[in-house]
């Protein structure tokens, strides 16, 4: 099993992790993991050559609705999700930090606290898209790299000023990510499980198996907690509990 130590972050005690390859961070609800995460996480962490991955799930923030499971439920489904995976770690540093998540105030905390290293930022095309609607998003490039999830065979054809971006920074060489500690911009194609959080709820709500959709041990803290009535009908919530 592992420990949580000050920063909120489950230490491995074995191996697994190579602290001299570039640190990718990973944030989101988790609300619940599901599978496109863990997949999305795993398959940039090979390809990038990635010590490690850490997952960040978010306290407050800004651009979306507040979160359905409390936050140590969240970090309870993640770990169980993680268990096999020595390298893919969940840090809780944005849930032990009061006020609004902001990303560029995680990246910043990483920066400190590991300032030789390269961090890489995994974003979702989506997120990448709308980076400039995020709190001083023009300095996510100088304190990480950042990995675009694409879907394959989609495009990317931000507008400005995404696109100004891109052409400073763009590479097709994951070998960038480690010679410098932030700046590149890496699209990489990723199998696309067309999964969501918000689908996995819609389907607890109308009585459906999530199975496969989220690890069987994620399935299973959802049914015993039943931690998303609060996204079932009235009358099945009542029902259920």
């Amino acid at each position: 099993a592992g420990q949580i130590d000050a920063g909120g972050l489950r230490s491995m005690m074995t191996g697994g992790i190579n602290t001299t390859a570039p640190l990718g961070i990973m944030g989101g609800a988790f609300d619940p993991v599901h599978s496109g995460h863990l997949r999305c996480a795993l398959e940039i962490q090979e390809a990038a050559g990635l010590g490690e991955v850490r997952l960040i799930p978010s306290a407050n923030p800004p651009h979306r609705p507040p979160h359905f499971a409390p936050p140590a439920l969240r970090v309870r489904m993640l770990e169980a999700a993680i268990a096999e995976y020595p390298a893919v770690l969940v840090d809780q540093r944005e849930l032990q930090r009061a006020g609004t998540s902001w990303t560029v105030d995680t990246l910043g905390a990483l920066r400190a606290e590991y300032p030789e290293r390269s961090h890489v930022l995994l974003l979702g095309m989506d997120a990448f898209l709308g980076l400039p609607d995020w709190r001083d998003w023009e300095q996510l490039p100088e304190l990480a790299h950042i990995v675009v999830a694409r879907r394959p065979g989609s495009e990317l054809t931000p507008q400005a000023p995404l696109a100004g971006l891109l052409n400073e920074r763009l590479t097709n060489d994951p070998a960038d990510l480690h010679s410098a500690p932030a700046g590149r911009v890496l699209v990489h194609d990723v199998t696309q499980l067309e999964i969501s959080s918000s689908a996995i709820r819609g389907f607890l709500a109308a009585g459906q198996p999530i199975d496969f959709l989220v690890p069987r041990v994620v399935r299973d803290i959802i049914t015993e907690t039943n931690c998303y009535a609060s996204t079932l009908p009235k009358e099945r919530s009542t029902h259920a509990q």
